[in-house]
């Protein structure tokens, strides 16, 4: 993902809510599936962590990123922004990469 469309996902974002939240039990396998569903179904979600979870936001991202397969686009404070295209239902239309490639 190039600096530019990662700018347009995060100004998307901007506007949206956090359709989860991470808690005390940080991540279960319940909500990584549920946040998977989401992401395969929306492309981009927000994802708020508690104050009551002890655990690094940047680490859950990572975390929640590996188990669904997709993107980190930004992680501000204790909210979380991930990206996954949907390559059958594709919602939103990042900006073309301009860059030649050799």
């Amino acid at each position: 993902m190039t600096s530019k469309q990662r700018a347009y996902l995060k100004g998307l974002a901007m506007t949206m809510d956090p359709i989860f939240q991470v808690g005390k039990s940080s991540l279960t396998p319940e909500i990584i599936e549920a946040i998977r569903e989401a992401v395969d179904a929306r492309e981009l979600i927000k994802v708020s962590v508690l104050k009551n979870c002890a655990d690094d936001p940047r680490e859950i991202a990572q975390v929640v990123a590996e188990r669904t397969h997709s993107e980190v686009v930004q992680v501000i404070g204790k909210k979380i922004v991930l990206y996954k295209e949907n390559k059958k239902k594709k919602k939103i239309e990042l900006p073309a990469d301009k860059r030649k490639r050799s």
